[in-house]
């Protein structure tokens, strides 16, 4: 496996990957599936000086991808405070592939001048939550009970840890 900056022609697998997480539930708190329109938009709004996006290739097939996203885009005091996703393809789950994304991304984010990466998360993604915590993520903050999927609230959390 090997991780490279995305290009456009990755969107349409990068896409389907994302809707997968819809799907499942609780992995985003998107409710519907996202279309092509909005992902080449959020595309574009990802430049790949600053906020690149980046997919886990294997023997070919995009087998998961991760992206760096402003926090509180436009403010200055803000701006080495990072928000990092992260979504593997279902048939590529459990595998270490999330790890190596994870590593990935702490690795990398010295050289787009990120000092905090932080992920936000729906509480039942326990999964996602002991990614985190294995490289060395806290829980700063937690919006209790404000996400309703399917009529089933859950709180809405912060991971952080400074790179």
């Amino acid at each position: 496996m090997h991780i490279r900056l995305a290009t456009q022609t990755d969107l349409p697998v990068i896409n389907e990957i994302y809707n997968q997480a819809v799907r499942k539930r609780f992995c985003t708190a998107d409710l519907e599936e996202i279309q092509m329109s909005e992902r080449e938009s959020w595309f574009a709004a990802h430049t790949p000086e600053r906020y690149p996006v980046f997919v886990a290739e294997d023997e070919n097939e995009i087998i998961g991808w991760m992206c760096y996203s402003p926090y509180r885009q436009g403010r200055r005091a803000l701006q080495t405070a990072v928000e990092v996703s992260y979504y593997l393809h279902n048939k590529h789950q459990g595998k270490g592939i999330g790890s190596q994304l994870m590593d990935f991304a702490i690795t990398q984010a010295p050289k787009y001048n990120i000092k905090h990466l932080f992920a936000i998360l729906l509480e039942p993604n326990t999964a996602s939550i002991k990614l985190l915590e294995k490289y060395g993520f806290e829980q700063w903050a937690c919006l209790p009970n404000i996400a309703n999927i399917d009529g089933q609230w859950c709180s809405h959390v912060y991971y952080g840890r400074e790179v």
